[in-house]
């Protein structure tokens, strides 16, 4: 694999953007994600640059990580944020203990398939243990069988813990999770 995986730089937050863009069209974004194309492409450039400063090589609560093809294209990305225990999550959760929360996964339709996606996960979880999780955890939508299959294939379990989708009554998100051994 010719592809260079690192992390976001807080300059290339034009690039941050854009990338989002692309992976709110992909045909399943509405199962993967929780924003739209419209709201996103809606945010000011401030969102961007804060944004990428905030999860840039560097910080320590949250990090973009990128796939870069061989022609410098950015081609993935996953996000990791780093959720202390004593604190809620995004759902309203407590968390027990330090985690790394996976969100954002994205590799644009012509680079997936050779294990892109799963490189990006593995410097993800690296990422989490360097600060401190116990485990790593993920979101996925219960509708989203091929998502689920990539993250049992890298060693992610159901947890049985179940969120529900307050934009889409009636619809629920399961837990996945890896534990730090």
């Amino acid at each position: 694999m010719n592809y260079k995986v690192r992390s976001i730089r807080a300059e290339e937050w034009r690039a941050v953007k854009a990338l989002r863009l692309v992976s709110l069209q992909d045909p399943v974004a509405h199962l993967a994600f929780l924003e739209t194309y419209e709201q996103a492409a809606a945010h000011p450039d401030s969102f961007w640059q804060e944004r990428a400063a905030g999860s840039a090589e560097g910080a320590v609560e949250t990090q973009q990580i990128i796939a870069e093809g061989p022609d410098g294209e950015w081609v993935g990305t996953l996000t990791v944020l780093i959720e202390e225990a004593g604190g809620t999550d995004w759902a309203g959760f407590p968390v027990e203990r330090k985690q790394g929360h996976v969100v954002a996964v994205f590799v644009r339709p012509d680079h997936r398939g050779i294990g892109l996606t799963e490189v990006l996960v593995d410097a993800g979880i690296e990422w989490a243990w360097a600060q401190g999780a116990e485990r790593v955890r993920l979101i996925v939508h219960e509708d989203n069988g091929r998502a689920q299959r990539l993250y049992r294939k890298v060693g992610f379990e159901p947890t049985g813990v179940t969120v529900p989708l307050a934009q889409a009554p009636g619809e629920t998100q399961l837990e996945f999770a890896l534990e730090r051994e």
